[in-house]
């Protein structure tokens, strides 16, 4: 009988392992797809002959999860601090020797007796926001905030 109850046991443990083996989704892999899609943001304005086009992996979706919605600052607020955030990203971009080049490839012209309207200047200055925390920099006095 004792010898019985240990056979049962053996083909239990035997039939138990035998399962055949489960396919998992590996979210590490899934995470990095998601945040690639749609990573080109494209802003143009036929009547002031302007366009913006921001090539940055991610940007979509931090602007989607953790920047400030729409209308949180004022236009006025977005210009002054794009005018000053410009100006020392130009001054980087001119300054190869001294700052990374793969960074700061292209000077923007930014004007400031034009008026790009609200969604630029959100734009921009997401960017700049989100530029300075990934790649931890500082352009201008102001710590980056969310």
């Amino acid at each position: 009988m004792k010898n019985l109850y240990y056979l049962a046991l053996i083909v239990g443990i035997f039939m138990f392992n035998c399962n055949s083996p489960k396919t998992t989704v590996n979210k590490k892999e899934e995470h990095p797809n998601r945040i690639k899609q749609n990573d080109t943001v494209t802003i143009a304005n036929e009547e002031l002959e302007y366009e913006i086009i921001i090539i940055e992996p991610g940007f979509n979706f931090w602007l989607q999860s953790s920047a400030r919605p729409r209308g949180y600052y004022s236009q006025q607020f977005l210009e002054n601090r794009n005018q000053l955030l410009v100006i020392e990203w130009n001054q980087r971009v001119l300054q190869p020797q001294r700052f990374n080049p793969n960074l700061y490839e292209l000077q923007i012209d930014y004007q400031q007796n034009i008026d790009y309207g609200y969604e630029v200047n959100y734009l921009l200055y997401n960017y700049f926001i989100y530029f300075q925390l990934t790649y931890n920099q500082r352009l201008g006095p102001f710590l980056p905030r969310i």
